[in-house]
């Protein structure tokens, strides 16, 4: 694939982004693209593998080794090397429903398993991903009806990644699909969770139309369980699929932790991409960084969106502090290669004036006089710990803040609502449990696929849930199925 010496001529290059001080400005992406006889030299550099691991199995564990989707990687990096950019689209879009998405806020793991990471140069995958999906988009996104209906109905409750790509694939395959929302638009955590300069909605919008295009129904306002019974989709549906997400925040229930100015990730991040797109916040009282001093507990993707975030909204100052032991700058190829490596990562946000530290666990929030109950936060009291989190004597150190933003992750599903209703088996993790060949509950003809099912994860891992799910449900509703595994 590709030129067949490309990789040995042709030195690794990738987007830049806008200089930090332009791009604090505003809300919008700030990736300067590849011109197209670039982001082909690039393609060219694809050394047909033997195994290409990019978008393999493991052996042992049965798993991706790289791209959760299994996209073609090395069929469409040569395609875009010879320039045959509408093959290389319809062989994206064949196993990635969203690679507008991906090729933005995908951490990219095929990256990590290309032969080529060996000497730490691998293929610019997610670049060239995006190009594709963008300049296919360009051209008009069209619908995809299907060309004839089966007559068979599917709720699909949540539109997030995984949702989303289960409703169009189980709508292309003739099947009327309706997805409901608690929400006012569709997204889930790509509308609402990513920030617009990771993202802008304009992606998610597209897919929508297009979506709706080919048959879609989308029922905004809808929380099932709460104010949609659960039981009437049940009765007007043929199939009921679960696409939730992964909602419930990882706390940190320490002294002084009801003081105010200590808010969930995700109660901060919504706000701001509503801010943005114009969205009505209610009677939800604002949560803004601006001319303030911030905290962000939580190294991980979102931490890294409240530190962007934070630094847009005016803050001060921000400080990202995370309990794991700082990662190595470098992984041990010969170890880790072709599986995702544990190595220090950082992200453009960081990048923007933010201040790590790792290894700290905080042990109390204090607000005016060192109370820690009907006040605002002031300080944290934190103390660095051993590989066992367990605390280093004469360690402990304070830190200001006037806005502390919890990023710890989220454990499992809500369950108070659809679950509990629904009356759905869960797993030792609070997961809703599954089958993961058919994507079953243990309720009959409801279904489960993302986050929901396997926990928080990546945005990919979402659509090929979804992608499976879509399989499984038109199995089961028609005994045999042409969509793809």
């Amino acid at each position: 694939m590709g030129k067949v010496t490309g990789f040995l001529e042709i030195e690794r290059d990738d987007r830049d982004y806008q200089p930090v001080a332009e791009r604090i400005k505003h809300w919008h992406e700030f990736v300067l693209p590849l011109p197209e006889d670039d982001v082909r030299k690039q393609a060219a550099r694809c050394m047909d593998c033997g195994v290409p691991y990019c978008h393999g199995v493991s052996r042992v564990t049965g798993a991706p080794t790289g791209c959760p989707v299994n996209n073609q990687i090395p069929d469409w990096n040569d395609l875009v090397y010879r320039g045959n950019w509408d093959e290389a689209a319809r062989n994206l879009h064949s196993t990635n429903n969203f690679p507008e998405v991906t090729g933005r806020v995908c951490p990219a793991p095929c990256e990590a398993s290309c032969t080529l990471n060996i000497d730490d140069n691998p293929v610019t995958i997610k670049t060239i991903e995006c190009e594709i999906a963008d300049r296919a988009i360009a051209q008009g996104l069209k619908p995809e009806p299907p060309a004839q209906k089966t007559g068979k109905k599917v709720a699909v409750v949540g539109s997030g990644p995984a949702g989303l790509a289960c409703a169009q694939q189980l709508a292309r395959a003739g099947h009327e699909v309706h997805v409901y929302e608690r929400w006012a638009k569709a997204g889930g955590l790509l509308r609402y969770g990513i920030p617009d300069f990771k993202m802008e909605k304009i992606h998610v919008d597209r897919r929508i139309e297009q979506m709706q295009g080919e048959g879609v129904r989308f029922h905004y306002g809808a929380d099932v369980g709460v104010n949609v019974p659960a039981e009437q989709l049940l009765k007007g549906h043929d199939a009921v699929v679960l696409a939730g997400g992964a909602e419930k925040p990882r706390d940190l229930p320490i002294p002084g932790r009801e003081l105010k100015g200590i808010h969930f990730a995700m109660d901060f991040l919504p706000q701001q991409n509503r801010r943005v797109s114009n969205e009505p916040l209610g009677d939800i009282a604002p949560i803004l960084a601006t001319g303030k001093k911030v905290v962000v507990i939580g190294g991980g993707d979102t931490g890294s969106d409240c530190i962007g975030t934070s630094i847009r909204q005016g803050a001060v100052s921000v400080a990202n502090f995370e309990i794991m032991p700082q990662p190595p700058e470098h992984e041990n190829k010969l170890l880790t290669w072709p599986d995702w490596p544990l190595k220090l990562r950082v992200s453009s946000s960081h990048q923007e004036g933010a201040t790590r530290d790792f290894a700290v666990l905080t042990q109390k929030f204090t607000g005016d006089n060192g109370q820690i109950e009907n006040g605002q936060v002031k300080t944290l009291h934190c103390v660095h710990v051993d590989a066992k989190f367990q605390p280093v004597p004469g360690s402990e150190f304070e830190v200001d803040a006037d806005l502390v933003l919890l990023a710890m992750g989220f454990v499992h599903p809500v369950h108070e609502g659809l679950l509990k209703t629904l009356g759905v088996a869960l797993d030792a993790r609070g997961n809703v449990s599954a089958d993961t060949d058919r994507y079953l509950t243990s309720v009959p003809k409801v279904f489960v696929a993302g986050d929901m099912r396997r926990g928080q994860s990546l945005v990919v891992w979402a659509i090929r849930e979804g992608r499976q799910a879509a399989h499984a449900v038109d199995k089961f509703l028609m005994g045999s199925t042409t969509l793809p595994r």
